[in-house]
């Protein structure tokens, strides 16, 4: 489980791209790079790091089903994840 200090930090850099994604295409198209370096780091989009929805687990995430492997496999197994059964041949 994650620490909720990465996790409300993840969500807030997610508002911040959002809040800036205008502003930041604006200044791309204009060719206005000082203004870009002026905008805060974390309204940056690279920044984001994608994590599970459940645990916040940064590795292994499956972003078809934006949870980590773990959570995949117990969710599948227990029949949560409709069209996603074990395979067995």
């Amino acid at each position: 489980m994650a620490k909720e200090s990465m996790k409300a930090r993840e969500v807030k850099r997610a508002a911040m791209v959002a809040k800036y994604a205008e502003r930041r295409t604006k200044l791309k198209a204009d060719g206005n790079y000082e203004a870009l370096q002026a905008l805060p780091k974390n309204s940056c989009p690279v920044r984001l790091h994608n994590r599970c929805k459940i645990t916040g687990r940064p590795k292994g995430y499956m972003r078809q089903f934006g949870v980590s492997r773990i959570q995949f496999r117990e969710m599948a197994s227990q029949g949560l994840i409709p069209g996603v059964r074990k395979a067995s041949w």
